[in-house]
Formats: C-alpha cells, structure tokens, sequence
C-alpha cells in the first residue's frame, strides 16, 4: 500500500477544485484529478500536480453515475490503494426559473450535486476505514438557504447535500472519518461564466459584502484545509459559510 496520504478530488480539473488539489499537494497529498468533460484541464492540473513532487491520477468519471463512481475508485485501488481525504466538489445544473425545470434537469443537477457525495462518501468511507479514518469535505452554495434567481434545482440539491453532511457526519464518526462542508458565496471562476447576468452578480456581490472584495478560491481553500486540520477535530456535520458577511444583509 502506498504510504502517502491520498486525496480525492472530484471536478478538480479547474475552478475551485483545481485550487484545493494543488493546495493538496503542496501539504504532501498525492492527488486523484476527476473531471468529466475538460481533459485538457485535468491533464494541466496534474502537470502542475506533478511539478509539486507528488503523484497525481487523472481519471474521466461522471460522479453522477453510481457506476462510474464505483470504477473510479476501483482504479485508485490499483494505482494508490488508499483514500485519506475525499474533496466533494464536482457540480452541475441548469439555470432556469423552477416553472421551466424539466425533469431531466432536475435528475441531472441532483445526481452530480448530492447524489455524488452519498456514493463518493461510501466507497471513500470503505477505504479510510482501512487506515485508521479519514475525512470528508464538500463544497456547497448559499443557494441552499436563500433564493437565488434562476437557481431552484442548484439551491434544493446543494441544501440535500448539507443534510447528507449531517447524517454521514454521524454515521461515519465511529470509524474515525469526519465529514463537513464550505459553502461559498460568489467566486469569479468559470463556473460563473455560464450565468447571464454574471456583471451583475459581481458588481452586487462586491457592493453588498460587508467584507468589501468578492471571495477568491484561496478562501475556500483556507477553510477547506482548516476542516482537514487536526485543529477542525471536534467539527463534524457543520456547513461553514465562507462569504464575506454577504449573508447577514438582505
């Protein structure tokens, strides 16, 4: 078995899964790259992975399919043999008021924003418990407690995922693995190039953030690392809101 602690990163090709997986591997971690579509990207992310010193696994998997789950971790198995840390970071959706959801829309941003952790969580969980424990860390939204415009199917799976934070959170503690989540106000990364009214969102997130700047994946990063801290060790179930004090006004 592979005596390096080993991190497992979903959509880590870009974005703020590219930020926690160098982050990763900078502290020691060898790092599994997932990514669904940008291969490039991922091949990028483990190159600079790589120039870190540390191993890095790139592998193709829709996390929304519990199959394809299932042979992503079968291939960790052959390459690592471990699972130290599980990153949950992988979303998807459709943007569209909740009277234009069709039902392919909402399978589809519910499968890859909440159903992922469930299954990602247990053949994770299978694995750390191999090594004495481990933990879980997921990357949410404040679309799970307030309206955003547009964003019900995002919101409603982002909010199933901070509930099945607090169930596994329980479930897990007895084999030592604890399980958290951050979530995020508005980060200027890719992901919200696909919003229409994203000139806006940037210009009022600025506006109405009590801490005066948008928040940058290096924020997120800091509280990720933070929860897989021993100092984060009587932590569990909890979704901390890195957003500024966004939130606190209306």
């Amino acid at each position: 078995m592979n005596k390096e602690k080993v991190a497992v990163v979903t959509g880590s090709s870009r974005g703020i899964g590219k930020a926690i997986a160098l982050r990763l591997a900078e502290e020691g971690y060898d790092i599994v790259v997932n990514y669904a579509r940008s291969k490039e990207a991922a091949l990028q992310t483990a190159k600079e992975i790589e120039a870190l010193g540390r191993k890095a696994l790139v592998i193709k998997a829709n996390v929304g399919k519990v199959e394809k789950i299932k042979e992503m971790f079968a291939q960790i198995d052959e390459v690592f043999g471990r699972v130290d840390v599980l990153i949950n970071n992988a979303a998807s959706g459709v943007l569209r008021p909740a009277m234009e959801l069709e039902e392919s829309h909402w399978d589809w941003t519910m499968d890859i924003n909440s159903k992922a952790l469930l299954f990602c969580a247990q053949e994770a969980a299978k694995r750390m418990e191999k090594v004495g424990g481990g933990k879980i860390v997921s990357i949410s939204s404040l679309g799970s407690i307030r309206y955003l415009e547009n964003y019900t199917a995002v919101g409603v799976s982002k909010a199933a995922l901070e509930s099945l934070t607090r169930y596994l959170a329980v479930e897990l503690a007895p084999k030592n693995i604890s399980v958290n989540a951050v979530s995020g106000g508005a980060v200027d990364t890719d992901a919200l190039k696909h919003f229409p009214n994203r000139d806006e969102l940037l210009v009022d997130a600025i506006a109405k953030t009590p801490a005066g700047r948008m928040i940058e994946p290096k924020d997120m990063v800091h509280t990720v690392m933070f929860l897989l801290s021993e100092e984060a060790e009587m932590i569990r179930g909890q979704t901390i809101i890195v957003d500024g004090g966004r939130s606190l006004l209306l």
